[in-house]
Parts: C-alpha cells; structure tokens; sequence
C-alpha cells in the first residue's frame, strides 16, 4: 500500500447514550397497570392474558390498554406521553 493511500473501517462506530432504569416500585398493589399492544398478530392475545395473570397476584387500582398505530412504526409521541401520564407501571411485548 502506497503512503498516501488510506484505508477506512467499514464497522464504523457506535454511539449510543447511557440510561438509567426507572426507579421499581416495592409493590404492584393499587398501582396503574398501562398495557401497550403494538398490533403484531399475537400481542393484543399475550397482553390481555399476561394483565389477567398479574392482575390476579397484584390487584392493580386501574388496567388502562392503549394501541399503537403500526408494529413497523414507533409510537407517537403523544401516545407515550399520555400512557406515562395516566400510568405507574407499564407492560408491553412482541407477540410473534
């Protein structure tokens, strides 16, 4: 290879930013339980009996479901917005 040549890396790099957990809260009783389908064929089915199951150990004060426009697409902002807003705790899954 000649001096002037340069040779890149085609991996690239990564850049990503650091996050923290959310605070666990000690107990799930009493607590609102935001359930977020993201419309993939099985999800709506696993989420509805997962709530159920844990509704059953829990005793959730309000189960509150909400639905995203699109599995190929993120959620809108404001969907997110209000599903923090309105819950303490939140379940979500993919149910292929």
């Amino acid at each position: 290879m000649a001096k002037d040549e340069i040779v890149f890396d085609p991996r690239g790099a990564l850049e990503r930013e650091r996050l923290s957990l959310a605070p666990r809260p000690e107990t799930l009783q009493g607590l609102s339980l935001g359930v977020l389908d993201n419309t993939k064929w099985n999800a709506g089915r696993l989420l509805r009996e997962t709530a159920a199951l844990l509704e059953d150990e829990c005793r959730f004060g309000r189960v509150n479901f909400y639905r995203k426009e699109s599995f190929s697409k993120e959620a809108d902002p404001s969907l997110l917005e209000r599903i923090a807003r309105e819950n303490d705790v939140v379940l979500t899954a993919i149910g292929d």
